[in-house]
């Protein structure tokens, strides 16, 4: 099956930081680091690492356009609908990362420029059956035509819904998987995840709303997930984390991948824990994604 992925392409610029700085305060840093980014790209990246037949639909600018889709063609990602426009910087990320915890500030850039077009132009080669993948870092407008299209075609779509944003009905109703993390379930439903109980509770909330399955990352505690009315629960596979820049976007692509294998939900969980697992001991956040046989030797 093939996956298209339908978001944001971003150059991050990371510093570490002994902690956050006050307004007005200068402090010191370290490890300063650009590395490609976006969570749309990300998850490419890790649907191509991975082993997914997976192509990027998105935009890049003036700046860093050539070393972002260089990356993905390098991690075996098909970058034809990646198009170039000018006038504009590509997407640019600054991350502050404090104790192994990340802090972004976000410049969309040229992914403020990706169109229904360029949407029609990729899907013209799928088929009932591939996989569509989106998030929020691009015009909400453009994720719901996407995925309405994609429904349109038979194909199975999967929203990870970050950052945060009110949504539609019509991006709600075409989402087969919706996968936020706690802080942006939390943010829909208004119950923050951390068991089973609470799990189920903001399954029910969201599929109140349209939504058809949920599957919430918890970090430490695993992910959780509700499909066709049956509780279903990954753990987390123990690792000291470094950094967790690009965890999120492992654990989609690990999910995606498998799903597009055939695997059950239970079993694409569970490589999606093993994958993250080992993104959070590394810097960065393309290059810290790990190959499949990293995850199959865990």
């Amino acid at each position: 099956m093939k996956i298209f992925v339908v978001g944001s392409l971003n150059m991050d610029l990371v510093i570490k930081a002994p902690f956050m700085p006050e307004n007005g305060m200068t402090i010191g840093g370290e490890g300063f680091m650009t590395n490609p980014g976006g969570k749309g790209a990300n998850q490419a990246a890790a649907i191509g690492k991975l082993g997914g037949n997976v192509r990027m639909v998105g935009c890049v600018g003036e700046a860093f356009g050539a070393e972002l889709k260089g990356a993905l063609d390098g991690y075996g990602v098909n970058t034809e609908y990646v198009k170039s426009v000018g006038g504009v910087s590509s997407g640019i990320a600054v991350i502050i990362v404090v104790d192994g915890d990340n802090r972004i500030i976000l410049d969309a850039g040229a992914n403020a420029k990706v169109s229904e077009s360029l949407v029609d132009e990729a899907l013209k080669e799928a088929e009932a059956g591939d996989y569509l993948v989106s998030q929020l870092e691009i015009d909400l407008s453009i994720v719901e035509y996407a995925l309405k299209k994609a429904k349109e075609k038979g194909m199975v779509t999967l929203l990870n819904p970050a950052p945060a944003a009110k949504l539609s009905e019509g991006i709600l109703a075409n989402s087969d998987y919706f996968i936020p993390n706690q802080s942006e379930a939390e943010f829909y439903t208004g119950i923050y995840p951390e068991d089973e109980t609470s799990a189920k509770k903001c399954a029910e909330k969201l599929s109140e709303q349209g939504v058809k399955n949920v599957v919430v990352t918890m970090g430490s505690k695993g992910s959780a997930c509700v499909a066709d009315g049956k509780y279903y629960k990954a753990e987390c596979f123990k690792a000291k984390a470094v950094d967790t820049t690009a965890a999120g976007d492992t654990y989609v692509g690990a999910l995606v991948t498998k799903l597009s294998e055939g695997a059950g939900i239970e079993e694409a969980m569970t490589f999606a824990s093993k994958a993250s697992s080992v993104t959070v001991t590394r810097r960065g956040a393309q290059q810290s994604i790990p190959f499949r046989a990293e995850v199959e030797a865990l």
